[in-house]
């Protein structure tokens, strides 16, 4: 590939109209599906036209970005929060329902683009964070880490299904294993570092086994929430130095880090990670109002080319663009971002070549 391609992280906002069709269970499904594919397009046009080398959906069709899980499989409650978000709890036990959701949407995205295709899976470990209740969940597992284990083999199935599709990269989204960078979080866990280990274990089971030459590239997308960014979200402090060896542990080939916002620590960590790992390096801000300029992008990814080599960086953005299924983000200010983001990939080959 050419030097510093560009991509999203996975998620793209979505307009008023697109969200109400999701969430409104009156609309005929087939009317549904055939709105939805337009609405999907259009976005995948969107990141064309902005110049990226590698699109995805938004996850334009998802309730929640984690909450897919309750499309995969039985077991689970579903309801509202107070501020409109759908919340997912594991009630029974988990059993396969119909596989084939996530690799549906990443079909679609093929018939629409010639570009690289990015299609996103949550992880094990992250559904146990967030799916798992003390007390409704107890029933069908006493423990968290029972119903983490449960879950990889549905994900698993739908990871085969995407490989199938002809997808170029996968990326398992685990936020909760990028949290136990703070001292905060780590202070709320018996052993922090037992537990950021088996999130990795969590992951690495779910990818064992697969043809590294037949397979897509693999990506773990490690979410800081270093600052607010819609629906003023709780922060999280502090480098990555607590969890260099956990990252280093991963079975796949890149990870996403965000290195935007100086609370997420220094690029320099980058050189202590094993030489075969591939970035996705988090130089563009996601927070809404603030629309980093080309130069400010460009300085970025210079400090960090002072630690690992430009062939194993791909500029994306801090994160999702879309934090959460009620967040109102502008589409259009996402817009400038990504073409402030590919005008600066074109000015680093410039300089470095290729």
């Amino acid at each position: 590939m050419t030097l510093f391609p560009t991509g999203v992280v996975g998620s793209l906002p979505r307009p008023a109209w697109v969200r109400e069709l999701v969430f409104d269970d009156a609309v005929d499904p087939a009317v549904r599906e055939r709105r939805l594919d337009a609405a999907i397009a259009s976005v995948i046009a969107l990141q064309e036209q902005a110049g990226l080398d590698c699109v995805t959906d938004g996850e334009w069709r998802r309730r929640s970005y984690i909450g897919v899980i309750a499309d995969l499989a039985h077991g689970f409650t579903l309801s509202f929060a107070a501020d409109g978000r759908p919340m997912t709890v594991v009630s029974d036990e988990v059993t396969p329902k119909q596989p084939g959701f996530v690799a549906a949407e990443a079909r679609f995205v093929r018939t629409c683009t010639t570009r690289r295709v990015k299609a996103t899976l949550p992880s094990p470990a992250l559904l146990g964070e967030r799916m798992w209740d003390p007390s409704a969940s107890a029933p069908a597992y006493p423990r968290r880490e029972d119903f983490v284990r449960a879950c990889i083999p549905i994900l698993r199935r739908e990871l085969e299904l995407l490989i199938a599709t002809g997808v170029d990269v996968i990326q398992i989204d685990d936020p909760h294993l990028c949290l136990f960078v703070d001292p905060g979080v780590r202070g709320s866990y018996r052993d922090a570092d037992a537990a950021a280990g088996f999130a990795v274990d969590a992951t690495n089971e779910l990818v064992h086994g697969l043809d590294p030459i037949t397979r897509p590239e693999l990506c773990v997308h490690l979410c800081r929430r270093a600052g607010a960014r819609a629906r003023g979200e709780a922060e999280h402090r502090g480098g990555y130095e607590p969890i260099l060896s956990a990252i280093d542990r991963l079975r796949v080939d890149a990870v996403t880090m965000e290195f935007s916002d100086p609370r997420s620590g220094d690029p320099s960590v980058l050189a202590r990670l094993r030489p075969d790992l591939r970035f996705g390096l988090g130089v563009v801000g996601v927070t809404p109002g603030v629309v980093d300029d080309v130069d400010t992008i460009v300085a970025r990814v210079e400090r960090a080319l002072a630690h690992v080599e430009a062939e194993r960086i791909e500029l994306v953005p801090d994160c999702g663009f879309a934090p959460g299924s009620g967040a109102i983000v502008d589409l259009d200010e996402v817009y400038r971002k990504l073409g402030n983001e590919v005008v600066a990939a074109a000015r680093l080959r410039a300089r470095h070549g290729g």
